[in-house]
């Protein structure tokens, strides 16, 4: 059994003595009740930031000609799917880019299908920050622990794809079936009317204005609430790296940590970023991370649902909820029947991939290429 060492500060001008790595004094109950008051005061402004601006969104949307029937952007299921990835690379996040799926779709912008698909690529998108976080990590790693944070985003990255992919044509299997097409779930009327109550003023006030000035304003704000959910939830980085897990090489464990982990923090792009350091530092092993990230790639979606029923849409509610329905499918039977299969694949992948620097730098560069080529084929169908 290891024992923290303790360190002797000197002595303070009262002869008193401090010690390092001893416990923090307890706070007082006074203390403890201001800082919950200051950590709902901002998780209630950050709700209160997200909820305006889907609701901004949703009017500029219904204005804005790139965005409307035939738009270049918008034109097919193909464009919308190749937006949504582009999108979440250039956010550095999926969440804000799915939110803005599901307001085109309550907007009547984009229909029900190309809603489901700019939601996909958003997805398919959103891993993108984990590497960035793992080059800036690396470059600050001595020489012989680089290649682990950069592998550990390729895996996050590949996975991602191998659920998403083939998730999004069961999802629209889903969505064109007549018994879940008619699927109505929303919120009771009184939640639509409190949110007229609330931002009806507002609204009606920016009518006036440009649609794109409206819309991207209320991306910007939706930006910033989603940046203060981020930093109004848990650390789970610290409290993950602080003991060496001995249960993290079994796929269902690991498959429910990222559920619950991507459930807290309401962010794919903080799930995923927490195990670059955790794979740098061995706390956790490249090549069982997998069952952690499609766990992750699932329960993302909870802030998305919570847009979908702040919007009164069914339509995007059934979109979430066919996302999630066959990400949870699709991993499942992966991880019951082929997980050896997959996780061997996905391993010899990021193996090639980080070989050398010309062939991550390829890797780097195909993530934006290849939606912005759909987006491009896309448009001259």
């Amino acid at each position: 059994m290891s024992q923290r060492n303790e360190v002797a500060a000197p002595a303070t001008a009262g002869g008193s003595t401090a010690t390092l790595g001893a416990s923090e004094p307890e706070r007082s109950p006074a203390a403890r009740a201001l800082g919950i008051l200051w950590w709902v005061l901002r998780f209630g402004l950050a709700l209160f930031l997200f909820v305006g601006a889907l609701q901004l969104m949703k009017t500029g949307a219904s204005g804005l000609d790139v965005l409307q029937d035939k738009g270049l952007l918008v034109r097919n299921p193909g464009s919308t799917l190749g937006l949504g990835w582009i999108g979440a690379l250039f956010v550095l996040s999926g969440s804000p880019i799915a939110a803005t799926s599901l307001t085109l779709v309550a907007a009547d912008s984009i229909t029900e299908i190309q809603g489901f698909t700019m939601l996909t690529g958003s997805r398919l998108g959103a891993a993108f920050v984990v590497l960035v976080v793992a080059v800036v990590y690396a470059l600050r790693s001595g020489k012989g622990g680089r290649l682990r944070p950069v592998a550990t985003a390729v895996t996050a990255l590949t996975t991602t794809a191998l659920i998403y992919v083939p998730g999004m044509l069961l999802g629209a299997l889903l969505l064109n079936w007549g018994p879940y097409h008619s699927l109505e779930l929303h919120f009771p009327g009184q939640f639509g009317d409190l949110i007229d109550l609330v931002y009806g003023g507002l609204l009606t006030r920016v009518e006036s204005l440009p649609a794109a000035v409206v819309f991207l304003g209320a991306l910007a704000v939706l930006l910033c609430s989603m940046k203060l959910i981020d930093s109004v939830m848990p650390d789970l980085d610290t409290d993950l790296k602080s003991r060496r897990l001995q249960w993290v090489s079994q796929k269902w464990p690991m498959f429910g940590l990222g559920c619950l982990v991507a459930l807290i923090t309401m962010s794919v792009s903080v799930a995923l970023t927490i195990l670059v350091p955790l794979v740098a530092k061995r706390y956790v092993k490249r090549e069982d991370i997998l069952p952690y990230i499609m766990g992750a790639n699932i329960t993302t979606l909870g802030d998305t649902m919570l847009a979908a029923f702040a919007l009164n849409s069914p339509a995007a509610v059934r979109i979430v909820l066919a996302s999630m329905i066959s990400a949870a499918a699709l991993s499942v039977i992966l991880l019951t029947f082929f997980y050896p299969q997959m996780r061997m694949l996905v391993w010899r992948f990021q193996r090639q991939v980080t070989l050398s620097k010309p062939r991550l730098a390829s890797f780097t560069a195909a993530l934006f290429l290849v939606p912005l080529s759909i987006i491009l084929i896309s448009g001259l169908v």
